[in-house]
């Protein structure tokens, strides 16, 4: 069943769900807002326009339950925490570990010079450069044995299921 507030207490309400509260949030902070506004003008004064009073109040309330929450941690009920399973799926596990399988098979079809110098710049992180001191080669001849052994894995791989 809704209820029917009065529409200064309704406005207050609204203003305060389009800056993020939720609605019971809202409706509690209205409520401590009114009983705010009741103390003040029982203490003190009648306020000649209770609304912007109200909003004034309730904003400032909202922004305190704000930096509380940020400052203490949020208050989160076991019923509405959701767990969520970042694990990849069973197939998703076998067929990664058959793509593992079949780039093995494709890196042994490559000559060990080529593996030993696409591993080292893809797996270790060489430069060209380092490659091409290590083995003795000019750096034009790494980076054909990369773009060869690049190519044969490209063609050996391209079978297979994505």
């Amino acid at each position: 069943m809704k209820k029917h507030l009065p529409p200064v207490f309704a406005r207050v309400r609204n203003a305060l769900r389009r800056r993020g509260s939720s609605t019971q949030d809202a409706e509690d902070i209205v409520q401590e807002a009114w009983v705010r506004l009741t103390h003040y003008e029982r203490e003190r004064e009648a306020v000649a326009d209770p609304e912007p009073f109200m909003m004034r109040i309730a904003l400032n309330l909202s922004i305190d339950a704000h930096r509380m929450r940020a400052h203490h941690g949020e208050e989160v009920l076991a019923e509405e925490v959701v767990l969520a399973d970042t694990a990849p799926s069973v197939e998703a596990v076998v067929l990664g570990r058959e793509r593992l399988a079949r780039l093995h098979i494709c890196l042994g079809r490559l000559s060990e010079k080529s593996r030993d110098i696409f591993l080292a710049h893809r797996l270790d992180g060489l430069t060209y450069r380092e490659i091409a001191d290590q083995h003795g080669l000019s750096i034009s001849t790494v980076e054909k044995h990369i773009a060869k052994a690049t190519m044969q894995l490209i063609t050996g791989m391209q079978d297979w299921r994505t």
